[in-house]
């Protein structure tokens, strides 16, 4: 049987489905939620932050209007977890730069 027709003759070639795999098959269960790396903030803050935000947008443009759709904060404990993440990290590679794709909690809490 040439290279060809086991790859293009997949009628003559027999899938043996009666065999047992090496390992036991493990249904991996979800139970890691990722934590958000930003939250929303609270009422009291949010006209501070939107009045200085809408001042350093206008510049001197003093009639411009702006509208503020939605304000976000780092989220506390994400910020804690990267920093003690990449903290712990650096000690082996001080001139390195690390980036911080996701954190996820365990749900089982």
């Amino acid at each position: 049987m040439g290279l060809f027709e086991r790859l293009f003759n997949k009628e003559k070639t027999e899938i043996k489905k009666d065999e047992v795999p090496l390992f036991p098959t493990i249904e991996e269960q979800n139970e890691w939620q990722e934590v958000a790396g930003y939250i929303p903030i609270e009422g009291g803050e949010y006209q501070l932050v939107s009045l200085i935000a809408t001042a350093i947008a206008a510049g001197e443009q003093p009639e411009s209007k702006f509208v503020i759709k939605r304000i976000s904060k780092r989220n506390p404990e994400a910020q804690l977890v990267s920093v003690i993440a990449t903290s712990i990290a650096a000690a082996d590679h001080a001139q390195s730069q690390f980036v911080i794709r996701s954190i996820k909690e365990n749900k089982m809490k």
